[in-house]
């Protein structure tokens, strides 16, 4: 299997010969405006593009050199965005993240969102046990207010959601709201959706990953709620899918000049995502990314054609 960071490296040749539109070049694209959408319950606007720290991110966090991930928190900060997505699930992800962006000088001004999730016990979730995992999260970032809580995973929404709740009538956390990727609570998700008033919604969303626009989105749409969007290159089966094949040269008329181009671009052509927040531990690939937030996006018959082309690949 060749990894995204092989076929990087035998892409350059083909990037380079690409026909771009004058004003998408490669110089042209890193001048233009990232993408910002609106989280609707009050109208802040957010960098289509962040970053997320599950996978490879969580990884290299648990080694003591943490130089690749001060790249990539720079590197994104350079180069427009400010989302970062953790949890305290997410093993030394979130006190690292919290460690290099203090260092870094930037930790009040990234978009911090991380999670909750105790385990349950009987009768259900430990609700002092959740107030405590909420308070290392603030003491691991450093800052007195969080910009974003969920209830990682639909975990016991019922004792959870208003501990939440009371952290943002203290002015503690600015934004509250639930998450899964898992199928099996999507029924739930989408009950909790209807039945409560939330500012996010966080959930999986892909080229070849699409169940999310037959309710979840219509919903968030209709009930005014923002969302981000988790595994935008369907963790790491898009890039199984795609393996060595050279982008398509109409990919350039999106102002796509990667496959994590065309992929994001995909993903952020939904008016209903607020933000995609991949994970990854190069600067370059968060580079690759934040160019996937800028220029041109697919409207309805190219998203159409985009999906098509990659459901016409081998391993459908």
């Amino acid at each position: 299997m060749v990894t995204r960071r092989e076929w990087l490296g035998q892409a350059l040749g083909i990037a380079g010969a690409m026909a771009i539109a004058p004003h998408a070049s490669a110089q042209g694209l890193a001048a233009t405006p990232l993408i910002r959408r609106a989280i609707p319950s009050t109208g802040e606007l957010l960098p289509i593009i962040g970053l997320g720290s599950s996978a490879t991110f969580a990884q290299v966090a648990r080694n003591e050199d943490h130089e690749a991930l001060r790249a990539v928190l720079s590197k994104m900060f350079e180069l427009g965005g400010t989302v970062f997505d953790t949890a305290p699930s997410y093993g030394a992800s979130e006190e690292v993240a919290g460690k290099i962006a203090q260092e870094l000088g930037i930790a009040e001004k990234l978009f911090w969102a991380t999670k909750v999730n105790v385990a349950s016990r009987v009768g259900g979730a430990d609700g002092a046990a959740a107030r405590r995992q909420i308070e290392a999260s603030f003491a691991r970032i450093g800052r007195r207010k969080i910009d974003l809580i969920q209830v990682h995973n639909m975990g016991d929404i019922a004792t959870q959601l208003p501990i939440l709740r009371e952290f943002k009538q203290q002015g503690r956390v600015r934004y509250l709201g639930i998450t899964t990727t898992f199928e099996s609570q999507y029924a739930e998700m989408i009950e909790t959706m209807r039945a409560q008033q939330l500012d996010f919604i966080g959930t999986n969303y892909a080229i070849d990953d699409r169940f999310a626009e037959k309710t979840i989105l219509p919903l968030a749409r209709d009930k005014g709620i923002a969302v981000l969007c988790y595994a935008p290159f369907g963790r790491s089966r898009l890039w199984a899918r795609v393996k060595d094949r050279p982008l398509p040269a109409w990919a350039s008329e999106i102002d796509a000049r990667t496959w994590a181009q065309f992929f994001l671009k995909f993903v952020a052509s939904h008016p209903d995502i607020t933000c995609i927040t991949p994970a990854t531990s190069r600067a370059s690939n968060m580079a690759d990314n934040m160019d996937g937030g800028r220029g041109r996006l697919p409207d309805a018959a190219m998203r159409k054609r985009m999906i098509d082309f990659i459901d016409g690949l081998p391993g459908a």
